[in-house]
């Protein structure tokens, strides 16, 4: 007789953002989900219709990263905000208004209303249709061996709280960022009432769900110290990282500039003023030395105004956001790579999820944030660079001296080595896969 074959394991991906979403908080869900039917592993996703949603940036491209034949489950939402997108033609922005130098009286009424009216976060309003929708799927025979629920937004993780009380479903909580403890948390403005109830639902996901997964190492200590109850056996540690289908055209440094490429989210909590400064001064000590900057994605008014300031104004390009694959071009062709760390609380358990598609150009990665984060010992650890101090301008202007130095005998700054392995979406979706089977 045939002998049977096991079925995959079916596993319940709750995500709000999903494609056509895009920036950062979309790619760690994405990318599991893509990789997840190779390994034995059957996603079914409950996401919310992109028709009512509030994604800050879409980026249709990511939409080719679902596999054919992975279910997509779209419900509606309710986003008590959208008035705020009528009254400002604005979407709300990451973390509800925080992080911006000018906020208006609609803006400082929102961001009160936010931080205490809808806790843990004006999403939770998607999680009922979400609790409906999966109550429809069970009373219907499906089963599923575990559900993930990714966040921010935090609420999302109240959903698993709910299906783990309701229908005893095995619960893994995937939080990207810290919840109370999010740079940004103390602009929120809770009153007492408020950030005694975020901070009572954090312990109760902390505690009651099955396994946590966090990025870095920082943020695992910080959860631990919520309560004495949750077991750091389950906690896991699994960070982001890149994809290798995004990496398969060649490096293509250009051969007449040391181009230095910034992509993403950049402002003035970075502080990143004294290396602009550095780099005005490089660029005045070696004439012969054409570098550059470019910074491909969403830079404030500020960081263009400090450039302008370090007089830049020739050799710094801004481009405004692009799709995730144009994205990787822009890394393709660079000479040496920009990250920065923002200056905030708990800053040395900030890992960005694009250090790990920095990584996969194999370019040297100029890292502006605290020394011996968690950030700086990746980049070392990985033989990239190191953080240099915000403060530290005479190490970033010898820094870039170095490199200008390089570049002279050879513009092509590649590193030995390749891509660092054990951070491929495919090798992290694989210990994923594992925490499931177990």
């Amino acid at each position: 007789m045939p002998e049977s074959v096991a079925r995959p394991l079916r596993l319940l991906v709750i995500t709000y953002y999903w494609p056509p979403s895009g920036g950062a908080g979309v790619q760690r869900s994405l990318k599991f989900v893509k990789h997840l039917p190779q390994l034995g592993v059957e996603p079914t996703v409950v996401t919310v219709d992109p028709a009512q949603a509030a994604y800050p940036v879409l980026d249709d491209s990511l939409a080719a990263d679902v596999p054919a034949g992975v279910r997509v489950i779209r419900t509606g939402t309710f986003e008590p905000f959208d008035s705020y997108k009528r009254l400002t033609g604005k979407q709300v922005p990451y973390g509800g208004f925080v992080g911006e130098s000018k906020t208006s009286r609609v803006q400082q009424l929102f961001k009160f209303v936010r931080g205490n009216l809808f806790i843990p976060d004006a999403r939770r309003g998607w999680n009922r249709f979400v609790l409906d929708a999966v109550a429809g799927l069970l009373a219907a025979g499906e089963q599923f061996d575990a559900v993930l629920t990714s966040s921010p937004p935090h609420s999302t993780q109240l959903i698993g709280l709910e299906l783990k009380r309701r229908f005893g479903l095995r619960w893994l909580a995937d939080m990207r960022d810290p919840w109370t403890d999010i740079y940004y948390y103390k602009e929120l403005n809770h009153l007492p009432l408020a950030r005694w109830l975020d901070a009572r639902y954090e312990r109760q996901v902390l505690e009651q769900a099955d396994a946590v997964l966090v990025t870095s190492p920082h943020t695992k200590r910080l959860f631990l110290g919520k309560s004495a109850k949750i077991d750091p056996a389950k906690i896991h540690v699994l960070p982001n990282g890149y994809d290798e289908d995004d990496f398969q055209e060649p490096s293509q440094p250009p051969q007449h500039e040391l181009l230095i490429t910034h992509t993403g989210t950049i402002s003035e909590t970075y502080h990143i003023e004294l290396l602009l400064s550095a780099c005005a001064e490089c660029r005045r000590r070696h004439p012969d030395v054409p570098l550059r900057l470019r910074f491909v994605g969403k830079a404030s008014e500020g960081i263009q105004r400090q450039a302008r300031e370090a007089g830049l104004q020739e050799a710094a390009e801004f481009i405004p956001f692009v799709p995730h694959d144009e994205s990787v071009q822009y890394l393709l062709r660079s000479t040496v790579l920009l990250m920065a760390i923002p200056d905030v609380a708990n800053n040395r358990g900030i890992l960005p999820g694009k250090v790990f598609e920095y990584l996969a150009t194999s370019k040297p990665i100029l890292c502006v944030g605290p020394a011996g984060s968690d950030a700086d010992e990746l980049l070392q650890a990985c033989g990239a660079g190191r953080a240099l101090p915000y403060d530290a301008y005479a190490q970033m202007l010898e820094t870039l001296e170095t490199l200008a130095a390089q570049w002279r005998i050879n513009p092509n700054l590649d590193l030995p080595g390749g891509h660092p392995e054990r951070y491929s979406r495919r090798h992290l979706t694989g210990e994923l896969a594992e925490l499931v089977r177990k």
